[in-house]
């Protein structure tokens, strides 16, 4: 039964693969908005699969591999031949190392997941999530694409790659999803966060991507940043196990 149950999940998990395939093929024919459209739709995939797994306790350590090696094609390639193929290339060498680091760190950051990886869901992942940093990517194509028609400010997009690049592989502490359950005030206000994430999202999905990304993005470096002003001497304590 439970190999049955498996089956659900895994499904989502190929749609994650195929949405990432699709997006690389779609840079190579020059189109950045469509290859963008496909690595978020990557990542509500990848969100279904996870939860699926978890509701119909089909977790186990094939899905956890599988799951990452999809989530390295959607979230660790595409994204790289995106912003290399329509921005980076004119850097020349610079722009295909900032594409391979991209890569690299991604990799890291899934290979560190696995490691530690268990079935329950963790309160907190170690590291900024791969397929946030791929989205909020993602969101910045868009959001360059709806308001000027091409990928603008390549300076942004440089050190964007730099900084998510140096925060997967970091320890700082982000957010996992809430659960749907009026729980306690953390969970309440990520709930609410989530809500009002999602009426944006309905509304102007094309520009709300970047600015809801950077914003879950800035949430751990602020946290890490308040941590250590107000525990300057205080070792910092991992609540739970590596997240994804």
């Amino acid at each position: 039964m439970k190999k049955v149950r498996g089956i659900f999940p895994g499904i989502f998990t190929m749609g994650n693969l195929f949405c990432g395939f699709l997006s690389i093929l779609s840079s190579l024919d020059g189109s950045a908005i469509h290859a963008s459209w496909l690595i978020i739709l990557a990542g509500f995939f990848d969100a279904l699969d996870g939860w699926i797994a978890r509701f119909s306790r089909a977790t186990s350590r094939f899905g956890i591999e599988l799951d990452s090696l999809a989530d390295f094609v959607s979230f660790g390639i595409a994204p790289a031949v995106i912003f290399y193929s329509f921005k980076l290339y004119v850097l020349g060498k610079w722009g295909f190392i900032l594409g391979f680091v991209f890569i690299l760190c991604g990799a890291f950051r899934l290979a560190r997941y696995n490691l530690n990886a268990k079935s329950e869901k963790s309160n907190h992942y170690t590291g900024l999530p791969i397929p946030m940093s791929a989205c909020t990517i993602a969101g910045y194509a868009l959001f360059c694409y709806y308001l000027w028609g091409e990928l603008r400010f390549p300076e942004i997009l440089i050190s964007m790659i730099i900084a998510f690049s140096g925060l997967m592989v970091s320890s700082i502490s982000y957010d996992t999803l809430p659960s749907f359950h009026l729980g306690n005030r953390k969970n309440n206000l990520k709930l609410m966060y989530v809500g009002v994430a999602l009426v944006a999202l309905l509304i102007k999905p094309s520009l709300a991507f970047f600015p809801l990304g950077m914003l879950y993005v800035l949430s751990g470096v602020g946290r890490e940043i308040y941590g250590i002003l107000h525990n300057p001497k205080k070792e910092k304590v991992l609540e739970e196990s590596y997240g994804k």
